[in-house]
């Protein structure tokens, strides 16, 4: 491919990632001329939507998000329908004071250990931006370890507010929406136990074995333990494992209902073993 066809793709993604060398410029460009008429539709709708100020809760808008959230209201949706809006507008200061409060220096040396480690090829997370969003993620983290010290930082959380950064663009807002998943939606995830995070991986076991059965009988013919393999993925939520535009959507083929009996399933083997 010549340098000047090359050119038109940018290197840097607009979330701030680098294409990687072997990146298909041709490939992209076939996909995305003809998938752009899908976007735009999609953002059409949406910004008639939100005409109003607000963020409706209704079927209209639930099949909205399932189709996805363009990135010019994804900040602003999924505060309003994770609650961590509401949150927000409930504690004002309350950030603030988080980082101000008593100094951790246990807690603040494990967040300082994983911060280079976030998004390495992410020119925003790099030391020589200005400005540079590590200090940024290292504040909702401190902030957050403060505010739920049963939880205080867990490798993987990294990943998780460094994305919500990026898509919000504020400290506050990312604060909240990080307490909205590891506080309220997931709450057994990063708990000591590890209760959901444990379930979770089983309920992917299962339905490997269940759809994928030459997949599942290589695994335990090789004998590779679930939790070796899909611990990191759990953990960080997809984030840094899946493709940017699909972390935190919903699953298609599945019922949420099938999803969830799967869950408690999985929840009571666990528990029975102790």
């Amino acid at each position: 491919m010549q340098p000047a066809e090359r050119s038109r793709v940018p290197r840097i993604d607009p979330y701030g990632f680098e294409r990687p060398e072997d990146f298909d410029d041709a490939a992209y460009e076939k996909f995305f001329s003809s998938y752009l008429v899908t976007l735009t539709r999609r953002a059409i709708k949406w910004s008639r939507l939100l005409q109003g100020g607000g963020v409706p809760r209704s079927r209209t808008v639930k099949r909205y998000v399932r189709k996805g959230v363009p990135l010019e209201h994804r900040a602003r949706v999924w505060m309003v329908l994770s609650g961590a809006q509401a949150q927000m507008d409930q504690n004002p200061g309350y950030y603030h004071q988080l980082l101000q409060g008593e100094r951790n220096p246990r807690l603040e040396d494990a967040i300082r250990t994983d911060l280079n480690r976030t998004f390495p090829d992410n020119v925003k997370f790099r030391k020589t931006t200005d400005p540079c969003l590590q200090r940024t993620l290292y504040n909702v983290l401190l902030a957050y370890g403060h505010h739920n010290q049963g939880v205080g930082y867990c490798q993987g959380m990294n990943f998780i507010a460094g994305y919500l950064i990026l898509i919000t663009n504020n400290e506050e807002e990312s604060f909240w929406l990080l307490d909205a998943l590891v506080g309220r939606i997931l709450p057994d995830y990063y708990s000591p136990a590890m209760l959901g995070l444990k379930t979770d991986q089983e309920v992917l076991g299962e339905l490997v074995r269940a759809k994928l059965p030459a997949v599942g009988a290589l695994m335990e013919r090789l004998g590779v333990l679930w939790t070796l393999l899909v611990s990191r993925w759990f953990i960080c939520l997809f984030v840094d494992i899946l493709p940017v535009e699909k972390i935190f959507s919903e699953p298609g083929s599945l019922s949420m209902a099938t999803v969830a009996k799967l869950r408690e399933s999985c929840r009571a083997r666990l528990l029975a073993q102790g």
